[in-house]
Formats: structure tokens, C-alpha cells, sequence
């Protein structure tokens, strides 16, 4: 296992001094956030001009790229133009080196034989660029109930998951329901969190995230990927940016 950090912790910064900073908190790994309506890169730019985006990614310090944080909003996957765009992004983490894609699953609702369907598809095109196509466990998303993100690893080969326990405190599902998801975790986020409403993101040391207990039981199925630090980069944080990371930072080392 190492340590990551997500280029969400600086999400209001831009990317280049977001990398640089990453470098300055002493990681040499991160994964890269690539969201719509992000400030860094979006899926959009990404997929009209590959090269660009390459460039703009190489020109910031020598840390390596552990994964891509994906996330195209809605859009209509049916669309060919999407399925284009998807392709390109799956040939960019190739072209990175980056082996694990983290995406979103399809909202709760969304009726479970469609999102298999969809899934399978997208799972087929990342895995021909060699890599681990992973869902976060979002409590808004078909992932974020524990069973049902089962169900869709089981169902669609290959496919993983980016385990985020904050939703486990803060979610409709218990913490301890996400031990189901262990076996199938290859990639993880964190930050610390209460469970209470306005305590997705708090101080690291005031929440109530395990972290012993997450990296021993990744460690009971042999995980050997990124344990990310993806504090989000948020006007309203009542904490120091810096500091909350490098602490986490720290933490997280000692139990690896």
C-alpha cells in the first residue's frame, strides 16, 4: 500500500500549482481529478484534445499519476459522442501509466439491469486499455448501498471498487455493512468524518473514520494500491487545507 493524494484537496487552485503543492506535502503519487465542473481538467477538454491535456499534466512536478478520479456529470451514455469521449479518456490514463479508473456509479433508482448494461460496456473499453475500472461508494449512487455494489462486481467482470467510507457515517447504511465491499476495493478515499449533518469533512482526529481497521481489513485481502487523501477543496472547510492533508498524510504512513 502507499499513500495518494487527490487533486480535489486543491480543487480551487489550478492544476499545475495544485501538483506542486502536492509535491510541497511530500506525496510522490496522486490521482487526478477530471470532472466536469471541475477547475482542473474536464472530461470535455480531455476528450476534443488528448494532447493538450497530456501536456498540461507533464509540465507540473515528477509525482506519479495512482489513478484517474472520472466523472462526466449527466450525460446520456447511449450517446456515441460520450462513448467517443470515454474512449479517449481510457487511452489518456494509458498514455499516464495510471492503472485504476474511479467513477461514479448511476444515481439510486436507476433500475439495476441498466446500469449493469451500461457498465459492462465501459468496463470492457477501460480493461482493453489495461486498466481497473472502480466505482465509488457515493451513498447518492447505486454503489453507495454496499449489496447492490456487490452485485454489480459480481455481475460485471472486472469491475471494482473506490471504496470512500465517509458515506458509511454519513449515509443510510451502517459502517460496518461496507465490510462486504472489501474483497472487491481497489481503491480507497479519505478524510476524516462525524455522523452528524455538516460533518462530511472535519479535522482529522474529531471524526469517527477507522483507519486501522480499513487498512487491516484491505490487508486481509491482500490490497496493495493507493490509500488517497481526498479532502475536498471547499470555501466553506473550518480547517487549514495544508494542514488537515499533511496530517492525514502522516497517519495514514504509520498503519501501512
Amino acid at each position: 500500500m502507499f499513500v495518494a493524494c487527490c487533486t480535489l484537496c486543491f480543487a480551487r487552485e489550478p492544476l499545475e500549482r495544485a501538483l506542486r503543492l502536492i509535491a510541497e506535502l511530500e506525496f510522490d503519487k496522486f490521482e487526478l481529478a477530471i470532472v466536469e465542473d471541475g477547475q482542473h481538467l474536464r472530461p470535455t477538454l480531455v476528450g476534443d484534445d488528448f494532447e493538450a491535456a497530456l501536456q498540461q499534466v507533464r509540465r507540473g512536478p515528477s509525482l506519479t499519476p495512482s489513478s484517474i478520479h472520472l466523472d462526466f456529470g449527466p450525460v446520456n451514455w447511449n450517446d456515441q459522442a460520450v462513448r467517443r469521449r470515454f474512449d479517449a479518456h481510457c487511452r489518456f490514463a494509458k498514455a499516464l501509466g495510471v492503472a485504476v479508473l474511479t467513477m461514479p456509479s448511476a444515481p439510486l433508482g436507476t433500475p439495476l439491469e441498466q446500469e449493469i448494461k451500461r457498465l459492462s460496456s465501459l468496463v470492457d473499453t477501460a480493461m482493453r486499455d489495461g486498466l481497473v475500472p472502480t466505482l465509488v461508494t457515493d451513498s447518492g449512487t447505486l454503489a453507495g448501498d454496499p449489496q447492490i455494489a456487490v452485485e454489480l462486481c459480481m455481475a460485471v467482470p472486472g469491475l471494482g471498487l473506490t471504496l470512500d467510507p465517509s458515506y458509511g457515517l454519513q449515509g443510510s447504511h451502517k459502517e460496518v455493512e461496507f465490510d462486504l465491499v472489501y474483497p472487491h476495493v481497489q481503491n480507497v478515499h479519505l478524510r476524516d468524518t462525524g455522523n452528524k449533518p455538516g460533518e462530511f469533512q472535519v479535522r482529522v482526529g474529531q471524526g469517527l473514520i477507522e483507519y486501522a481497521r480499513i487498512v487491516t481489513q484491505l490487508q486481509r485481502y491482500g490490497y496493495n494500491r493507493a490509500l488517497t487523501v481526498a479532502i475536498i477543496d471547499r470555501p466553506d472547510n473550518p480547517f487549514e487545507r495544508e494542514v488537515e492533508i499533511r496530517k492525514l498524510r502522516l497517519l495514514l504512513e504509520t498503519l501501512i
